[in-house]
């Protein structure tokens, strides 16, 4: 992220959606934020690909149904490259029961968001990614895990994955997986967000996990959090 002239943070959005109108309201809608811009629009998912390595945005968001490639693929080839600054993918859907949802993690999605969603969210959303944040409603969650998991029966598979974290990484994982944000992991475990955040991270790296989406799919199908 770069620095604004205040002095403060600024997230760098690229847009990707083939309606036109779309792009432009987001856009409308994101820019009464100062500390957010949106560095470039795109049509399609090819040139999606190729603006988001032209202008290394922070946040990319991302619609699934577009000409030319779709925003999996898009996805996909935007987080292959070997980077420490890889941009946070956001998916874009009109229904929280996309079936697109399981691909999209799997391609490195950080989280969704409905195309109805309000703006002062929108733009909280974008800051919440940019901090490192999975943006997963609760009804999102459960889609995902039915796919990813299959039947509400099946047993967890490899839970000695979880053998190389510590005590306190399981009790984050496990609220990670059960959709809380790294604050509210904070307050319910006592410890400061920072703190929380460090543990989210190392676990992270010891289950390499790409980000917290694919966290929670881990949390679930390890069995650490139990199926509803």
């Amino acid at each position: 992220m770069t620095g604004a002239t205040t002095g403060d943070l600024v997230v760098r959005v690229l847009l990707a959606d083939d309606q036109s109108l779309v792009r432009a309201g987001f856009r409308l809608v994101l820019e009464r934020d100062r500390r957010i811009e949106v560095v470039a629009e795109a049509a399609d998912g090819a040139a999606a690909v190729e603006l988001a390595h032209r202008h290394r945005p922070d946040v990319v968001l991302m619609d699934i149904r577009m000409p030319v490639m779709d925003g999996i693929e898009a996805t996909r080839r935007i987080l292959a490259e070997a980077r420490d600054d890889l941009p946070r993918v956001v998916v874009l859907t009109t229904y929280e029961q996309d079936d697109y949802i399981a691909d999209a993690v799997r391609a490195g999605a950080s989280g969704f968001l409905l195309k109805d969603i309000e703006p002062e969210d929108l733009r909280r959303a974008v800051h919440v990614v940019a901090a490192g944040d999975a943006l997963l409603s609760p009804s999102v969650t459960r889609r995902l895990l039915e796919t990813v998991r299959g039947r509400p029966d099946e047993r967890p598979r490899h839970p000695e994955r979880l053998d190389v974290l510590t005590p306190r990484e399981r009790e984050v994982v496990a609220l990670v997986g059960r959709g809380l944000s790294t604050a509210e992991i904070g307050r319910a475990l006592f410890m400061s967000p920072a703190t929380a955040k460090t543990h989210v991270n190392r676990a992270m790296t010891k289950l390499h996990a790409r980000d917290r989406a694919q966290l929670v799919v881990i949390a679930h199908e390890t069995g650490l959090v139990a199926p509803h």
